[in-house]
């Protein structure tokens, strides 16, 4: 292992853990989001508001959210590409059954548990990715991870948007099964074993407990500042997808569902920006790179305040673009500034933080939606992204910037 200096550029190798990850974050976020474009749908079907049917979103974060340290601890010990096996299929047995829920405890409930077993992927693929790519293409190769999770995103959302606008909102999230069935099929060929890495060393070689290397993380101010970072930026980005929906089938838009459902298509931006981003940061710095990010993302929530179809879409674009070249940057950033023993954990506390707000603002900015309106909604966005704006440029000056 130490002759190992990761897999650059050109390379076989290169090419196929990026092709394979790109298609792990498929199979994951495709899973994850599939009922967020049918929430209408099922907000009818089971009585439920808006808030009550964003459940169904924030039930799966929630589990991710809890599983990604204990997932973390798993990789440690049997390998990152085990682990990240066994999750994506253990996730796609349970997507299979979910359709097949008859109420909303027993679909929520589905929801969880396969939230728990998809943390597998984000709790480990960064990790994993810093230890197997050259320290000098981390960033781009973390942008390009990030890209395989907003096709996987956009996919799942309109493949279930657009057939549970004909067939109904069960056979909707069914059809987003087959799709994460091929993608799994692809990551578990395409990634490579983990050179970079040995499975349980921790047990065999001198090194920080389990404990311990959480608790590196908790006390790096640095650390804080990047899961701050996931738990804000996330938090706003679900809730505005939640509830964009519910906003135009409302007046004076009054769009039909499936028209809804192709604004799902603004995922093809953050498809775009994130390997953009992660580009930039090697040439540029991260930090940079993130601010101007936070910046555009708040620029495309304020304009969708405004009260046309044509400034609520380039507003979504934008928005979009920004949230996932934010991402890619911190997401990256975090294990590279990380304890090399803990890099593993940093990932999944950052993870935590970001399905955690997902999980809380997803469902809680649904209060604000339905008691306020879709200004105050937009207002309570607009300084979630300044305040994460805000930590970045305070926290982040100076931080490590390469592989430790």
């Amino acid at each position: 292992m130490s002759d190992f200096t990761g897999h650059v550029p050109g390379s076989r190798e290169y090419r196929r853990l990026l092709i394979g990850l790109f298609f792990g974050g498929v199979a994951t976020f495709a899973q994850l989001y599939a009922t967020q474009a049918v929430l209408p749908a099922i907000a009818s079907d089971v009585a439920a508001g808006p808030s009550g049917a964003a459940l169904t979103v924030s039930a799966s974060t929630l589990g991710l959210a809890a599983a990604v340290i204990p997932w973390s601890l798993v990789a440690d010990r049997i390998g990152r590409v085990p682990a990240m096996a066994i999750g994506v299929i253990t996730a796609t047995l349970l997507g299979a059954v979910t359709p097949f829920a008859n109420d909303l405890g027993a679909l929520l409930a589905l929801r969880l548990l396969e939230g728990i077993a998809l943390g597998a992927v984000p709790a480990v693929a960064l990790a994993y990715l810093s230890e197997e790519v050259s320290p000098r293409f981390v960033a781009a190769a973390a942008g390009s991870y990030i890209a395989g999770t907003t096709v996987g995103g956009l996919s799942g959302r309109v493949a279930s948007g657009l057939i549970g606008e004909v067939a109904g909102w069960r056979w909707g999230v069914a059809s987003v099964v087959l799709l994460c069935v091929v993608s799994a099929a692809v990551f578990l060929t395409l990634v490579p074993a983990a050179r970079g890495f040995v499975p349980g060393r921790s047990r065999t070689v001198k090194g920080p407990s389990a404990r311990r290397r959480l608790g590196l993380n908790l006390r790096s101010s640095v650390q804080w500042a990047l899961y701050t970072q996931a738990f804000l930026l996330m938090g706003a980005f679900v809730a505005v997808y939640n509830y964009l929906g519910f906003h135009l089938t409302d007046s004076p838009f009054s769009l039909a569902p499936a028209v809804v459902t192709l604004l799902f298509l603004a995922y093809l931006a953050g498809t775009v920006s994130s390997p953009r981003a992660g580009a930039l940061a090697v040439g540029y710095g991260r930090l940079p790179v993130l601010l101007i990010s936070t910046g555009v993302m708040a620029v495309g929530a304020a304009a969708m305040l405004i009260p046309s179809v044509v400034a609520v879409v380039v507003g979504l674009v934008a928005f979009t673009a920004g949230f996932f070249a934010a991402h890619a940057v911190a997401s990256g950033w975090t294990p590279v500034a990380a304890h090399p023993e803990a890099r593993a954990q940093a990932s999944s506390l950052y993870y935590l933080g970001y399905y955690a707000g997902s999980s809380v603002f997803g469902w809680l900015l649904g209060l604000v939606f339905a008691s306020m309106g879709w200004a105050s909604f937009l207002a309570v966005v607009l300084g979630m992204c300044a305040v994460a704006l805000l930590i970045a440029a305070l926290a982040l000056r100076g931080a490590p910037a390469s592989p430790r």
